[in-house]
């Protein structure tokens, strides 16, 4: 199931700045420990990056949005632009590196449906100040600009820059986690850690609700407006200007929970830019999330919207 490829000249809902990588999935029936070798029961070559699974989710769930982004000359990044586009993603600002191999991202997938991740950047390294700035106008004309950490901070730091000058929202997931500069507190409208990036941006340990809700208060005293910290089968822990409050999430069983975190991020961004209210937005989120984790692999276990009618 496709949706037609959007026209690079139409202003996007959402711009995307982020990482595109090829996910090398290995499905084990537990981690390995030291020197040990264990047999996989499957591989699959499934297209991925955080970036780009909230770019895709984005779409599928009912924005219009563009991504920033890099690949690498090979055929990896071939098939990333060419799944991206079939999506109805603006590619006209992702770019190529000549030098750099597009990022790839090796998962170990176990019984319980948990991941384990190692990722190697490539050109998502390579993103830069200058792929910004040509990408300006969108950035400008865009309603939310949703970044995460899977490209050089400098680069996430000026594009929160470009999108506060032009007085655009800004969604960061802090994925993969990583202590961020005070000055980039305040310029965050909405921010979406899960439990472990959560517990190290604030040194409190997060293992539920109410863990949670003193890590996104201790967030939001640095300036954040919006925290909201993803629980996995707990739920969305809330906290805003309006209080906090926990929203439990909807039983199903996991098969594999790669991308869900993004799955939630685009159905969050989508219901918000229609209109909803940030509660009802985030169940959104949490619906395409819990269709999500019942199907293997990143970006093919995204759900489309109708089919969370």
């Amino acid at each position: 199931m496709t949706r037609q490829i959007r026209s690079s000249d139409v202003s996007p809902t959402v711009v995307v700045v982020g990482s595109l990588n090829m996910d090398l999935v290995l499905r084990v029936p537990r981690v390995p420990e030291a020197g040990e070798t264990l047999t996989g029961s499957g591989f699959s070559v499934i297209p991925g990056g955080k970036g780009a699974n909230q770019a895709v989710a984005c779409a599928r769930l009912g924005a219009r949005v563009a991504q920033i982004g890099r690949v690498g000359l090979d055929a990896f990044g071939e098939q990333l632009l060419a799944t991206m586009a079939a999506d109805g993603v603006d590619i006209s600002h992702i770019s190529t590196d000549n030098q750099s191999a597009t990022g790839v991202a090796m998962i170990l997938v176990d019984a319980t449906a948990q991941n384990r991740i190692i990722l190697a950047p490539g050109a998502n390294a390579t993103l830069a100040a200058v792929h910004l700035d040509a990408a300006l106008t969108s950035i400008e004309q865009a309603a939310m600009v949703i970044l995460q950490l899977e490209v050089p901070l400098a680069t996430v730091e000026y594009a929160i820059g470009l999108a506060g000058r032009a007085k655009r929202p800004v969604l960061l997931n802090p994925a993969p986690a990583q202590p961020l500069p005070d000055r980039l507190w305040p310029a965050i409208e909405y921010l979406v850690p899960n439990e472990s990036e959560a517990s190290l941006l604030t040194g409190i340990a997060v293992h539920d609700p109410r863990s949670a809700a003193d890590a996104a208060e201790a967030l939001r005293a640095r300036g954040v407006r919006h925290v909201l910290v993803t629980l996995g089968e707990q739920g969305v822990l809330i906290a805003g200007p309006d209080g906090t409050r926990h929203l439990p999430a909807q039983p199903v069983k996991a098969v594999d929970t790669t991308a869900a975190g993004d799955t939630f991020i685009g159905g969050f961004a989508a219901g918000l830019l229609e209109g909803m209210s940030l509660d009802d937005a985030v169940r959104l989120g949490q619906r395409a999330a819990a269709l999500c984790v019942t199907r293997p692999g990143a970006q093919p276990a995204i759900p489309f919207r109708a089919e969370l009618l």
